[in-house]
């Protein structure tokens, strides 16, 4: 069970961000600062919304303790590689998402391991967890920004080679946050089956918000549509894998995965739920405006 936890979640989750950083170049970073409007309403959206709209649900449905503490740490991972896949699916301007997936995924190593001790002091009884801050920084660094970093110099060193490799690595990192989201589910299935009836409704709600209210904040921003369905779908669509594999550095107790793990893991299901109405209706605001 130890190797679960300490081997089979980090290096999963570095190959779903290995798959990320192969589609990054330099390029997409240089084109988002030079975007200013788009990376302010992107790190707005992810950095301060995203945990202000999470606290609104877990105090609306009346969560405590291990779940509350699971949906805080759910909010402050970034999207994840799936948001770019849905943003191409609905017309949204991928270099932009892609852009603001890499560069959120850099910031988290600082800004995670920061929220969560914050979010833990607020949710969980003191002395029940011992968060070690520098720890979390550094297992963030290895299994997040170093894989990036990596598949960034690989597409920029041997790009023939990445394109031939990627399909390949992309198809690998579904599978695994596949087995990860079911995995974290059956480690915990009694809590998870006893608090479904609150659990399916909060996280398809956040889904659901979080993609309209990211649209809104674009919107505002004055983002043409492509751009306004980016940046909803990185708002909407969070990097579960991350949110399990975060649960798994701070817990120390005898499970495989412990309960602060459910919330982002039946997040990754119902977010494919929870996008579809919304991806329908972005699908055709992106087709109109073309």
């Amino acid at each position: 069970m130890d190797a679960i936890l300490s081997i089979f979640l980090p290096v999963s989750l570095g190959v779903i961000m290995l798959s990320l950083g192969l589609g990054l170049t330099v390029d997409d970073f240089v084109r988002i600062i030079r975007q200013p409007r788009a990376l302010i309403a992107g790190l707005f959206a992810q950095v301060l919304l995203i945990p202000l709209v999470a606290y609104a649900f877990v105090a609306a449905f009346g969560l405590s303790g291990e779940l509350a503490f699971g949906v805080m740490i759910l909010s402050v991972c970034p999207g994840g590689v799936t948001s770019n896949i849905l943003t191409k699916l609905v017309g949204g301007t991928l270099a932009l998402s892609i852009s603001l997936t890499g560069l959120i995924s850099l910031l988290s190593v600082v800004t995670v391991p920061v929220l969560i001790v914050f979010w833990a002091g607020l949710f969980m009884d003191a002395g029940s967890l011992d968060i070690d801050i520098t720890g979390i920084a550094l297992a963030m660094f290895a299994i997040t920004a170093v894989p990036v970093i990596l598949g960034m110099t690989l597409r920029a060193l041997a790009t023939g080679f990445v394109d031939r490799i990627e399909k390949t690595i992309s198809t690998l990192a579904a599978i695994l946050f596949i087995v990860i989201v079911i995995g974290a589910l059956a480690a915990s299935w009694d809590v998870f089956t006893a608090n479904l009836a609150t659990l399916a409704p909060l996280t398809f709600s956040m889904v659901v918000v979080l993609l309209a209210l990211g649209w809104g904040v674009a919107r505002l921003a004055g983002l043409p549509v492509n751009d306004r369905a980016a940046v909803a779908m990185e708002t909407g669509i969070q990097n579960s894998t991350l949110g399990i594999t975060v649960a798994g550095l701070i817990h120390a107790g005898p499970e495989a995965l412990p309960v602060i793990a459910l919330p982002a893991a039946m997040y990754g299901v119902l977010m494919y739920l929870g996008a579809l109405p919304g991806g329908y209706l972005m699908r055709r605001a992106t087709k109109g405006a073309n």
